[in-house]
């Protein structure tokens, strides 16, 4: 379930990288970044676009020193050959899969449910085919990275000495090096280790020798281990990351072509100097994973830490206080609220100014508008790039899929999402789970953290057991519809095309979420001639 305020130390890595048998590809162009910088517009401080060249200290993320070796390239067995291509129809195998993953106080359940479904992930990539039973030869970086941007609000006594907010750059090490980050600050003592040591062998840990992981038909860049390893025991961020998440802006950091890890030959920052190859590859399908539990809280302006126009009255003495309501409140307007179901008419991403006022311009809204966004994105796709999102979030949990490709829901999931207040009593008849009923905590409580009800209630009836709940994802919702190709009604038949999807982070098996993200990919990888 979300939590108010998680407050972290996040452990980076920089370890050489040595020379190994696989090649990624050369990076984003000159081109890219400045499309990508001209879409960003005048709505962009300089100092928040992260991981550039010559920024050491302006941005610059703690690295730690770690073991880096060549790969043994292993080959992947049984593959049949790669056909050749039609020169009129180019294949396109590259695929760049980000994965942005929540990194806060409740998430490490959640984090070790998409861990173990890894395997299954880099098997279904091998299996990509052209619709005739020719497999692509899928060529593949992943990259991961946290939702922590950092936030004012985020640092006090309780921080540890080592904390450094990702804001978007590669996470690499395996999580067993990282094994202090599996221990909480709410509650206190709250430690959660086998998040990393169920997936992630602590005798023989796996890691890819670049910021990312690579694999293709030849090898990969990983050794003593496979991508699948690899990828489970870098996966795990660990629960003491910053409780004001910022998905959105981590993957926008992510993405900037003039960061080290996309452009390394122009780099000049000594802490990211061990980077030989680019996580971004031009022409590549770009892939998206985004993991939370709570709202997008990408913050322009931090006043709003401070500003009780955003904030939920206190239920111990009615007096408005911080809490994770800020973020909903300062990025998403609501309809009215029907009496009789207690629902919210719709909710939607809204721009506010400071003192709360609705409706401002992109440039005077005190989170980062969506469209920054949105306009990052279509920059990529309009250099002929496929971009796909998969979102894993505070949705009611998927009840039906589509049989083929890409196998989006179409039953539960964002469809049946319900924007509300929480609602006394205890689940089902109410929001608040028994646990947390049998220690008076009441929705008036709830409110407070969060500023809406939960999107999702996940319960396991196998174990008896809340698998915890999570809000609605308002402003990802917006970004991640976006890429859908709609219909065009001047032609005839049906041309939309799905490029977003959602499923619940309430799910106990995030299995058919890997199976989406999958078929999305499946969907735009060009056929083999």
């Amino acid at each position: 379930m979300p939590d108010r305020l998680k407050n972290s130390s996040v452990s980076r890595q920089g370890p050489p990288a040595a020379s190994h048998g696989v090649s990624p590809g050369p990076g984003v162009s000159a081109v890219a970044a400045a499309v990508f910088t001209a879409a960003l517009g005048g709505c962009v401080d300089p100092s928040l676009v992260l991981g550039s060249a010559g920024t050491s200290g302006s941005g610059g993320v703690e690295t730690v020193s770690g073991t880096g070796s060549s790969s043994t390239g292993i080959p992947t067995p049984d593959l049949p050959p790669l056909d050749g291509c039609d020169p009129d129809v180019p294949c396109q195998n590259k695929i760049d899969l980000l994965f942005v993953i929540d990194n806060s106080g409740t998430m490490a359940e959640e984090q070790l449910n998409l861990a173990k479904n890894f395997p299954m992930l880099i098997a279904q990539l091998q299996a990509l085919d052209d619709g005739q039973g020719h497999q692509v030869g899928a060529d593949v970086n992943i990259m991961v990275t946290t939702t922590d941007v950092d936030n004012p609000a985020c640092h006090g006594k309780w921080v540890a000495p080592d904390y450094a907010p990702a804001r978007g750059s590669p996470i690499s090490t395996p999580c067993t090096e990282r094994i202090a980050r599996f221990s909480g600050y709410a509650p206190p003592g709250l430690v959660v280790e086998e998040a990393c040591t169920d997936v992630c062998d602590p005798a023989n840990p796996v890691a890819p020798s670049d910021q990312f992981i690579h694999f293709d038909r030849n090898g990969d860049n990983v050794e003593a281990g496979d991508a699948a390893a690899a990828l489970a025991c870098i996966g795990p961020q660990g629960i003491d990351g910053c409780g004001y998440e910022a998905p959105l802006e981590s993957m926008l950091q992510a993405l900037n072509p003039s960061a080290c890890w996309n452009d390394p030959e122009a780099c000049d920052d000594p802490e990211w100097s061990w980077i030989e190859r680019p996580f971004l590859r031009d022409g590549a399908v770009l892939a998206i994973v985004l993991i939370t539990d709570e709202v997008d809280c990408s913050v322009r302006d931090y006043s709003i830490m401070a500003d009780a126009d955003f904030m939920e009255p206190s239920p111990e003495d009615g007096t408005p206080k911080p809490s994770s309501a800020i973020c909903w409140h300062a990025g998403v307007e609501c309809g009215d609220l029907d009496p009789d179901t207690g629902r919210y008419s719709g909710c939607f991403a809204a721009n506010h100014g400071k003192n709360g006022a609705p409706g401002v311009p992109d440039d005077e809204a005190v989170l980062h508008p969506v469209s920054r966004y949105i306009q990052v994105l279509d920059s990529l796709r309009a250099q002929g790039r496929e971009v796909i999102m998969l979102g894993i979030l505070g949705v009611p949990e998927v009840t039906a899929h589509a049989e083929t490709p890409p196998y989006e829901p179409t039953e539960g999931g964002i469809a049946d999402v319900q924007y509300r207040p929480w609602r006394d009593p205890e689940y089902p008849a109410g929001d608040i789970l028994p646990d947390e009923w049998a220690d008076n905590t009441r929705a008036v409580d709830k409110q407070f953290e969060f500023g809406v009800g939960p999107g999702c209630t996940g319960y396991d009836a196998a174990s008896g057991t809340f698998t915890g709940q999570a809000v609605p994802p308002v402003r990802i919702r917006s970004v991640c519809e976006s890429l859908d190709v709609p219909d065009d009604p001047t032609v005839p038949g049906d041309q939309s095309e799905v490029r977003c999807c959602f499923e619940s982070i309430c799910d106990d098996d995030f299995s058919a979420a890997v199976r989406c993200l999958t078929g999305l990919i499946q969907n735009v990888v060009t056929p083999v001639g």
